[in-house]
């Protein structure tokens, strides 16, 4: 099988980092690659970068189809753009949020976020009730780090892990979930400093996508995810056109 991971922000090194993330999960079976878009924001921090970041990302699950992807990772904790990519994508497609608070769900009775900056709680909390976890999602925690600055702060372990420790207690909770994609490689380090279950988002998803394609699941298109009308698109998104 086939498997791509799209980081719809553009910063290569991310897209390598979380790279890494997916491949350890990765079964013997599958090819995994992971991409970024030509055109968006460099890191996605808030509703106008998420809104920015779709067309990009529709792009890449664009090419996908034209190289008989069988399934797609959306690697940002926003899940941006995952209703469209699953009305262009034939085979599953599964955001990071979607992942990991499912997988967390099933580790705990109660589980926290813990994200980059305080602004992008609100996304958290929304994703949260939209996915069934509204009373299993506790609390949602800012370590006030930028994206891009994950991989820079020589303290970033260390800050992490004390948002966690205070999320545990204050919410009464058993599981945290890293809320950004660029927290990937933080995990081992966190839950071993932690001592509960701690939730990748990358690693979670591409399990999730590996295991509905050897089921042989796909996304329905009975209805809202149908493909969408072929239209014309004009300006900027003209090769959008269908």
């Amino acid at each position: 099988m086939h498997i791509r991971v799209i980081n719809p922000n553009t910063t290569a090194e991310m897209t390598r980092k979380i790279e890494e993330s997916a491949r350890a999960v990765a079964g013997p079976g599958t090819r995994l690659d992971a991409v970024n878009p030509a055109m968006g924001p460099a890191s996605i921090e808030s509703h106008y970068d998420e809104a920015l970041s779709v067309p990009g990302t529709l792009a890449e699950i664009a090419e996908g189809e034209r190289a008989g992807v069988d399934g797609y990772v959306l690697a940002c904790f926003g899940d941006p753009g995952l209703d469209a990519a699953r009305e262009l994508a034939a085979g599953p497609v599964v955001g990071i949020a979607e992942a990991a608070m499912h997988a967390a769900a099933m580790l705990g009775r109660g589980f926290s976020v813990v994200t980059t900056l305080d602004r992008t709680r609100g996304r958290a909390w929304d994703l949260a009730a939209r996915y069934g976890a509204g009373q299993t999602c506790r609390g949602v925690h800012a370590c006030d780090i930028p994206v891009l600055e994950l991989d820079k702060d020589p303290d970033v372990v260390d800050r992490v892990v004390a948002v966690g420790r205070a999320a545990l207690d204050r919410d009464d909770s058993d599981v945290i979930v890293l809320g950004c994609a660029g927290m990937a490689d933080l995990c081992g380090k966190v839950s071993a400093q932690l001592g509960v279950p701690v939730v990748d988002g990358v690693a979670a998803a591409t399990v999730f996508v590996q295991s509905l394609i050897t089921l042989g699941l796909r996304t329905s298109t009975r209805n809202e995810y149908a493909p969408p009308l072929p239209k014309a698109y004009t300006g900027m998104l003209a090769d959008f056109s269908s």
